[in-house]
């Protein structure tokens, strides 16, 4: 059994609210009597882009299980880079990333376009995966990760800034039936949908929950929740090869 443990959307801005939240997660996530084969962490790490949301970000988010961390529309590919992977160059290239855990891959590319919220997956990351779905044995599952969720979720303010130029990574996905599923945040909501005829699985925000339309009678300005606890999902491989998705909330009882 593989066990991936799925994260999203900190937003450390240097204050107390995120970071409690954050650390919250991480610290329960330690405390688990079994090891886990991977943390995701799937985007919107710092608020702002800033190097100080990066400095405490690299503090919050260490793990005891292999953890990887990806970039969201609220990031800064350089500062992220300098922050979190010690890189010392400045490159803007797209942050992509593999986890080669046992008897699974997690593939986890960069969806960000710099300086816009929507995302998209830039040729040469399209390439890097098909690099790496290559090279895996078919056998062998991929998940696949990013930050922007690459359908319309029925989240109006979410959809307008979604992963687009998804035609190009579904047809990736027909060459390699053993992508097995996609991973993302953005959302701010625990979702579940499919895309490209696998599952696309949204990890729910860590530090706030989006309401969806027909919970509220007010516009987009008012659907930031932010009274309800910090969540995550865990997804689970069987030996049989079935993916398996729980939820669960994270309450600070300290």
């Amino acid at each position: 059994m593989i066990v991936i443990a799925h994260l999203s959307d900190v937003h450390l801005d240097g204050g107390r609210r995120a970071a409690d939240r954050t650390r919250a997660v991480m610290e329960y996530l330690d405390a688990l009597p079994h090891d886990l084969d991977a943390v995701l962490v799937s985007g919107d790490i710092a608020d702002h882009g800033k190097d100080a949301e990066y400095e405490q970000a690299a503090e919050l988010l260490r793990s005891r299980h292999p953890l990887v961390v990806c970039p969201g529309n609220h990031d800064e590919r350089a500062a992220f880079r300098r922050g979190l992977l010690g890189e010392a160059s400045a490159s803007t290239a797209p942050v992509d990333q593999v986890l080669r855990g046992e008897g699974f891959v997690l593939a986890v590319c960069d969806s960000s376009v710099p300086g816009a919220d929507h995302g998209l997956l830039e040729d040469s990351t399209l390439a890097w995966l098909d690099g790496v779905l290559t090279g895996t044995p078919r056998q062998t599952p991929v998940l696949v990760a990013f930050h922007h969720p690459p359908a319309p979720l029925h989240t109006p303010y979410v959809d307008e800034i979604r992963q687009f130029g998804e035609e190009r990574l579904a047809a990736l996905a027909e060459r390699h039936p053993h992508l097995t599923a996609f991973l993302c945040g953005h959302a701010h909501t625990a979702a579940a949908t499919t895309f490209a005829g696998r599952p696309l699985l949204v990890a729910p925000g860590v530090v706030s929950t989006l309401r969806l339309p027909w919970e509220t009678q007010t516009g987009p300005d008012h659907h930031v929740h932010l009274g309800e606890p910090p969540a995550l999902a865990f997804h689970v491989i069987g030996d049989d090869g079935r993916l398996t998705t729980h939820y669960r909330v994270v309450v600070d009882r300290r």
